[in-house]
């Protein structure tokens, strides 16, 4: 488990270095904000380091709201983390501006040689929103231009790299137009934004979307707190797939039944089992703000359990 004494923490994402060990990056915010519903515009992107995904160890953030005026000035979102061929570590993470008020997502890339230390690439977002297939501020009913939680991952037969993004289509009825967004690369650094894997199907927004292989079944694991048709079956949704880059069909989600946590993701333990870490939000009706000890997870014929 990680809890901060003076911080909020929520949404997360995981790798391992060439020693073993298990970095864990976060949102955190102050709990001295007292509203936890302000976190979301205090956000920082925490760092955590452990040898067994029980016991972490807080180190220095790896990343803050840039000096402003910038694209990413007021928060920096949730993300994801690879290492490139050359061994240099990327961080994608989600940037909002005080210029937008917050309202306007965007995706960018801060670089590592260590994990420890990250520096921004460039002064400009790598990916945004392209209104030929996804919904800008403005142009639909919802209250921001969802552009985020960029899931990035090596395409299976060896052609570049794929971004998934939580995002919504431009058509649709308003509250059910969240899709799966696509960008695609062949160097890590320059993105070219597709249609949405996914068609809308009631959903919001699908959130933190991760894909993985548990047990030789790929799945595509995504999260929404929004209402939607089957709401009542769970916020946890697990897609089974012929491989990552699917296709994948939102009517085949099959709910992962407890714990109860948001955004988990899907981490593989150093004996190659997976396991679900994710953010505790609430207990008693209080916002709760830490992550999860590891739960070990199988797939079945019922789905992810």
């Amino acid at each position: 488990m990680l809890r901060l004494p003076d911080h909020w923490v929520w949404d997360s994402w995981y790798t391992r270095d060439d020693e073993g060990r298990h970095h864990a990056f976060f949102l955190n915010a102050p709990r001295a904000l007292l509203d936890p519903d302000r976190r979301h515009r205090g956000a920082r992107i925490g760092h955590a380091v452990s040898d067994d995904l029980y016991t972490w160890r807080p180190v220095a953030d790896a990343l803050a709201a840039a000096a402003e005026p910038a694209w990413d000035d007021l928060a920096t979102w949730t993300g994801s983390v690879v290492r490139a061929p050359d061994g240099r570590w990327h961080l994608y993470y989600t940037g909002v501006s005080r210029a937008d008020d917050g309202l306007v997502q965007r995706i960018g890339l801060a670089v590592s040689d260590d994990l420890h230390t990250w520096h921004r690439h460039g002064d400009k977002p790598l990916v945004e929103a392209d209104p030929a297939w996804y919904e800008r501020l403005g142009a639909g009913t919802w209250y921001e231009e969802a552009w985020r939680d960029p899931w990035v991952f090596p395409d299976p037969a060896g052609e570049g790299w794929h971004m998934l993004i939580t995002a919504r289509a431009n058509h649709g009825p308003a509250a059910g137009r969240g899709v799966v967004g696509h960008a695609r690369s062949t160097d890590l650094l320059h993105w070219t934004v597709g249609p949405p894997l996914t068609a809308p199907a009631g959903f919001g927004h699908l959130e933190v979307p991760q894909v993985a292989v548990v047990d030789g079944q790929p799945l595509l694991l995504f999260c929404t707190n929004t209402p939607h048709p089957r709401a009542d079956e769970g916020r946890l949704w697990a897609i089974p797939g012929p491989s990552t880059t699917g296709p994948w069909d939102p009517a085949a989600a099959i709910p992962v039944p407890g714990p109860d946590l948001y955004a988990p993701r899907l981490v593989r333990a150093a004996d190659g089992t997976w396991r679900l870490i994710g953010f505790v939000d609430e207990r008693d009706g209080e916002f709760v703000g830490e992550l999860s000890d590891p739960v070990p997870v199988h797939w079945t014929p019922e789905g992810l359990r």
